[in-house]
């Protein structure tokens, strides 16, 4: 189907490929077929006579259609665009232009009109020169807008479905997967990932989704690092009945996956103050923007009966804005077309402070900016955020996005449009280990990218304001919400809900009609809790194991881990069944070598070196890169704002101590007052680093001190403090008497 506004640049494939009812003579064929493509496939508003004078004038040797700009003018200098750019190309070579960009040339003479005329008009390209595009983006673009093969792959008996079919359903928010631990023929499952703007949950969506679990998952649902739900272990014929579920239960997994804007992430506590949900507003709206429109989603999954949700009409109308040619007019897709973006588009809202979302790891980062009165007036704009790399390839790599500019609030949906829409024009689509935003920002420079963005924007960005010093900040525990409710905040290990844990939290969210939150560091939020209800929660949540955080090991807390093995074909080591005995072996050094019990680095672990959870942010990150083997990372801060640095390659899972243990020896006797470890890292830098981890022998004897921590579980400290209450005491009191009677009785002896 030929878009009115395309410009097609060689037949369709019907035409290609369909006999000719009539042979003519090879000296008439070659004379009359491209005048009859011609005729066929050329805008209806050029007139005939036009279009044959294009195909019979001479095309300039200095002006190339390429797949993916509007024209490439080569070494003449007497030719130049007046916009670089302004469209998506089909798979055919044809520019589908939003506003076709002029040629021109200082001559006034007839030729000059016939090269305006060699633009926009349908010539066939020099195949030679054409850019390589990767197999992905065909994969999209013969797709009907994200619907084939998947749909008739979907109606087949196999357990998988082919290659293209793979790609596709990730734009519904699904992988497919298998379980790695098994051996023989594979036994396919698909992974299913929720789309909630701020991690918010309605109770009956979180009801809907613990029954899904159950019924056709693996009985555990894992909350992400960007504040959404994953379901593992769906088959593929049970996936239009959990899918259906999930819409008609007002959630969705549109888009939580694949080439375009993924989940928006926004401070998770559900304060009553503006500007937190200020902040919160705009990353919904942010999120409204960005969605598909083409309706393939509800066509996969609910035969076409699209969930109708009202939209803010500020929404509607920024979308519907094309005055700067940022859309594809008459297009299914107006801002994404038929190609969508070159690959995964990350976007987080913060309040200045507050930065549980990991504001720097994204594409777009929007912080809210308020006044003295805590009126919000506006938004600093940070850009080309991303964590993915590959090991070995120093090409690519992990990067904290930089300030762009500052934006009046009404103006925020436009600006983000115009970087959205900068990335889908310019960034890479050849090699998909290059087509993150962080890429394009890197090879142009954040001047050259503003510039372009202004463009699309139709305005000049300020300044961004000055902010106060950023904090990473968990909400866990009781809060005050402001409207005269309390939250609780839970934590979560590695994010994964099963167990009594699981039925625990069902109880609790059914019997008092709790709405729920997710926030970025895979954690749970309860809101909306009456005061009453404060004491029975409590003692709910204590008997199913989810703690208060001061009895929460302080390395836990703060740590995060990828699913990795057993579904996730990407990685390479343990992640999230590994990360337990590694914090317990990380507190066994901490004691070996004294520091105290609510001391803390931020660790985080992924099976592979795509980053799912921001291990190059944290104080000490583990990066898979081979069997039970990791790269470790140096440097990042607790306030997640400084980028680690990769310190040693190919550590076994079985020496970690022989790395870790020097470092914190040293970070316990050397760093300065209030010191963290990352920052301690970063001002002994690498190089001696290494030589302490080279030259370390264990810890010289005498210079050990001892650390009186009790309690390494949570049972023996729950147990004693049961007891101890009895008496009046605390636990740590009653532990040291039984243990000074212990020691008296045995010197009797």
């Amino acid at each position: 189907m030929l878009m009115n506004d395309s410009i097609i640049s060689h037949p369709p494939p019907l035409l290609q490929s369909s006999p000719p009812t009539h042979q003519f003579p090879p000296f008439l064929s070659s004379f009359l077929l491209p005048i009859i493509h011609l005729h066929l496939l050329s805008p209806p508003q050029i007139p005939f006579f036009l279009r044959l004078h294009s195909l019979f004038s001479p095309i300039p040797p200095t002006l190339m259609t390429t797949s993916f700009g509007a024209a490439i003018i080569a070494d003449d200098p007497k030719l130049h665009l007046a916009r670089s750019f302004s469209g998506l190309r089909t798979a055919s070579n044809s520019l589908l232009l939003t506003k076709r960009p002029h040629l021109f040339c200082p001559s006034s003479s007839p030729a000059a009109s016939s090269l305006i005329r060699a633009v926009s008009t349908p010539v066939r390209p020099d195949t030679s020169i054409e850019q390589k595009r990767s197999k992905v983006e065909i994969f999209k673009e013969n797709s009907n807008f994200i619907r084939y093969p998947l749909n008739e792959e979907l109606l087949t008996d196999a357990p998988n479905i082919n290659e293209a079919a793979t790609q596709l359903i990730k734009f519904h928010g699904s992988y497919q997967q298998y379980n790695r631990d098994e051996r023989g023929a594979k036994s396919y499952s698909f992974m299913l990932r929720t789309k909630n703007p701020c991690g918010k949950v309605s109770n009956k969506l979180y009801l809907v989704m613990d029954d899904l679990a159950d019924q056709f998952g693996i009985g555990t649902l894992r909350l992400t690092t960007r504040q959404t739900f994953q379901l593992h272990g769906v088959l593929k014929k049970d996936l239009k009945t959990v899918m259906s579920a999930i819409i008609k239960s007002m959630g969705s997994t549109l888009g939580a996956c694949g080439d375009l804007n993924r989940n928006v992430l926004a401070p998770a506590a559900p304060y009553y103050r503006k500007d937190y949900l200020f902040a919160q507003k705009t990353a919904e709206n942010i999120a409204a923007l960005l969605t598909p429109q083409s309706g393939f989603y509800y066509d996969m999954w609910v035969d076409g009966e699209k969930v109708l949700t009202a939209e803010p009409p500020e929404v509607v109308k920024a979308r519907n804005d094309n005055s700067h040619g940022t859309n594809f007019p008459d297009s299914p897709e107006p801002i994404y077309g038929t190609q969508f973006l070159p690959r995964k588009f990350k976007i987080a809202v913060a309040v200045p402070t507050d930065n549980s979302v990991d504001i720097f790891t994204n594409d777009i980062g929007v912080v809210a900016v308020s006044d003295a009165d805590g009126e919000p007036q506006g938004f600093n704009i940070y850009v080309g955020g991303g964590m993915g790399r590959t090991h070995r390839l120093e090409s690519t790599f992990p990067h904290l996005a930089v300030p762009l500019g500052y934006v009046p609030k009404e103006d925020i949906l436009y600006a983000v449009k115009a970087i959205v829409v900068t990335q889908r024009e310019n960034g890479r689509r050849d090699d998909r280990k290059y087509s993150r935003m962080k890429y394009l920002i890197s090879s142009w420079g954040i001047e050259k990218f503003r510039s372009v963005v202004e463009e699309y924007y139709g305005k000049k960005f300020e300044p961004c304001h000055e902010l106060p010093e950023w904090e990473f900040k968990s909400y866990l525990g009781w809060h005050e919400q402001g409207d005269g409710g309390l939250f609780c905040g839970l934590h979560v290990d590695s994010g994964r809900i099963q167990g009594i844990m699981k039925k625990t939290l069902r109880e609790i969210i059914e019997k008092y009609n709790l709405n729920v939150r997710i926030t970025p560091n895979q954690n749970i939020i309860l809101c909306d809790i009456r005061q009453a209800w404060k004491r029975p929660i409590t003692t709910a949540l204590a008997q199913g194991g989810l703690l208060q955080p001061r009895y929460v090991d302080p390395l836990n807390v703060t740590a995060m881990a990828c699913p990795a093995l057993p579904l996730c074909p990407l990685a390479i080591a343990e992640a999230e069944r590994g990360i337990p005995d590694l914090l317990k072996r990380v507190r066994a050094v901490f004691e070996k070598v004294g520091l105290k019990y609510n001391e803390s680095v931020v660790i985080r672990v992924t099976g592979c070196p795509n980053g799912c959870a921001r291990p190059y942010m944290a104080e000490l990150g583990l990066v898979g890169d081979g069997p039970n083997s990791y790269q470790i990372w140096l440097g990042g801060t607790p306030n997640q704002t400084l980028l680690a640095k990769a310190f040693k390659d190919k550590v076994k899972i079985q020496d970690l101590e022989k790395v870790l243990e020097p470092l914190f020896y040293h970070w316990k006797r050397k760093r300065l007052s209030k010191e963290s470890f990352g920052d301690f890292t970063n001002r002994m830098g690498h190089e001696k680093l290494q030589e302490l981890v080279n030259k370390w022998e264990g810890i010289p004897l005498g210079a050990s001190r001892y650390n009186l921590k009790l309690f390494a579980d949570k049972e023996t400290y729950e147990a004693m403090d049961t007891l101890a209450r009895l008496q009046d005491k605390s636990a740590h009191q009653l532990a040291m008497e039984i243990i000074r009677d212990y020691v008296a009785s045995h010197r009797k002896w």
